[in-house]
């Protein structure tokens, strides 16, 4: 299944290489922020920014960007406009909610399952840092002879299943869109 879903995303980026043979128009860079934290924690920038962009993408001028200060509070997602707002009402929620119903940040990490990396949950919505251990868990998951949608599948759900491939399959539709930088070298 992990090479027929690569085998899909590869044949989508070529359908777009013929329809934009410079393979520019339709595909944006990821910033510098996600190749930093992508090539400290040595993976592909563009998987992470296309699970960035999965996790916590909105509408920003007409274009969907990863927003920093999200939670997702049992399946509901909230938007702050600052990190101090996004970090007061985490610590609200935290009080009523169970930590393991509880994502924050960028890439939408566990309050529960990643505690082990913070001190403090508020941490998790710190851009930097949450890119990084985004980067790192998606490493972790990783596995060469399955491929980096595999691996973003079980940064999703590490049990697979279902979930996992429809989580694939939503990653890879924002990967089409997405280019790697010419300098980058892919693990």
């Amino acid at each position: 299944m992990a090479t027929s879903m690569t085998d899909h995303c590869a044949a989508l980026v070529m359908i777009f290489a013929l329809l934009d043979p410079a393979g520019l128009a339709a595909r944006e860079l990821p910033p510098p922020a996600y190749q930093l934290a992508a090539a400290q924690a040595q993976v592909p920038s563009d998987v992470l920014y296309a699970v960035a962009l999965q996790e916590s993408g909105r509408s920003l001028r007409g274009s969907l960007v990863p927003w920093p200060w999200t939670l997702n509070v049992a399946g509901q997602s909230r938007r702050y406009a600052t990190q101090r707002q996004a970090c007061s009402n985490l610590r609200q929620i935290l009080l009523v909610t169970p930590a393991t119903r509880v994502d924050a940040g960028l890439g939408q990490l566990n309050v529960s399952h990643q505690r082990h990396r913070v001190r403090q949950p508020c941490e998790l919505l710190e851009p930097y840092r949450n890119l990084r251990l985004a980067a790192t868990i998606l490493r972790e998951q990783y596995d060469p002879a399955q491929g980096w949608l595999m691996a973003a599948g079980r940064y999703h759900r590490p049990a697979g299943g279902t979930p996992a491939m429809r989580y694939r399959q939503s990653v890879g539709r924002h990967l089409a869109r997405v280019a790697a930088p010419v300098r980058e070298v892919q693990p």
